[in-house]
C-alpha cells in the first residue's frame, strides 16, 4: 500500500509512523509514502500556496492552481482523500474497507490556513473525511491517523494475525471490556475473580457484560449504530 502524502510541511513525516509496529510494517515493505511539498509548486518566488476568499472572511485559502498543479504530478494517485470536519467520521468499518486492498494508492490532502478553494474537490472528486469533531491546525496528524489505523489492520502487522484486533473496541461493535495483568493485588485493588478462575465460559459473560455496560454509559452512540 503506498500513500501520496501532500503538505506543506513534508518534515512532518513518518513522525509517529516511524516507530511501533506501523514503522516496523514500513519497513518491512507492507507500506510506503511520498510526502510532497505543495510549496513546490508554487506560482512565485516566495512559496505561496494561499490567498484572501472571495466574499471577504478571516483565513486564507489554498489555492485550486497550485494544489491542481500537485496533485497531477502523482502518477499513481489512487483514491484522494482532504481531511475536513465536513466529511464522515472515519470509523473502524471504514479502516476495514481502505485496508482490504493491500496495493492500494491513496493520496492524502492535508489542509492548513482556512481550507481548501472548493473547486479542487470538485475537479477531483475528492473524498473528505473526519477524524473527529474538533478542529486541528492541518490535516498532517489527521494524515498520520488515518495511515496508523488503516495499517495496523492489514495482514500480518500485528503479531497474532485476525485474533490480534478481533477483541479491540469497535471490532466488537461497542467498547472493550476492563483489562488486567499481574500482580493480581496492587493497592489494594484486585483482578476480578472470575477473570482468575479459569472458567472461559464465565469469563466471555463477564466481558461481554462489561462492554455492553461500558459502551452503554459512555458511547450509547454505537448500540444506536448497531442496532440499524
Amino acid at each position: 500500500m503506498h500513500f501520496n502524502i501532500l503538505t506543506i510541511f513534508p518534515e512532518m513525516f513518518p513522525g509517529t509512523l516511524g516507530g511501533g509496529v506501523v514503522g516496523r510494517a514500513m519497513n518491512n515493505g507492507v507500506w510506503s509514502y511520498d510526502a510532497i511539498n505543495i510549496r513546490d509548486f508554487a506560482h512565485d518566488n516566495y512559496g505561496s500556496v494561499d490567498d484572501e476568499q472571495f466574499g471577504g472572511g478571516v483565513g486564507q485559502v489554498m489555492r485550486p492552481d497550485v494544489l491542481g498543479d500537485a496533485i497531477d504530478s502523482i502518477k499513481n494517485r489512487g483514491k484522494i482523500i482532504y481531511f475536513s470536519p465536513r466529511g464522515p467520521r472515519l470509523t473502524q468499518k471504514m479502516v476495514r474497507e481502505f485496508a482490504a486492498d493491500k496495493d492500494a494508492n491513496y493520496t492524502l490532502l492535508c489542509g492548513r490556513y482556512e481550507g481548501i478553494d472548493e473547486r479542487i474537490i470538485e475537479e477531483y472528486d475528492i473524498m473528505e473525511l473526519s477524524i473527529g469533531d474538533y478542529i486541528l491546525s492541518g490535516g498532517e496528524i489527521a494524515a498520520q491517523v488515518f495511515i496508523d489505523s488503516v495499517v495496523r489492520v492489514m495482514d500480518n502487522v500485528l503479531g497474532g494475525g485476525a485474533d490480534a484486533t478481533a477483541n479491540e473496541s469497535f471490532e466488537i461493535g461497542g467498547l472493550e471490556w476492563p483489562l488486567y495483568t499481574r500482580p493480581s493485588a496492587w493497592r489494594g485493588r484486585n483482578v476480578p475473580e472470575v477473570l482468575l478462575s479459569g472458567h472461559h465460559g464465565n469469563i466471555e459473560r463477564w466481558r461481554k457484560q462489561q462492554s455492553d455496560e461500558i459502551t452503554k454509559q459512555r458511547r450509547p452512540d454505537l448500540i444506536k449504530e448497531n442496532e440499524k
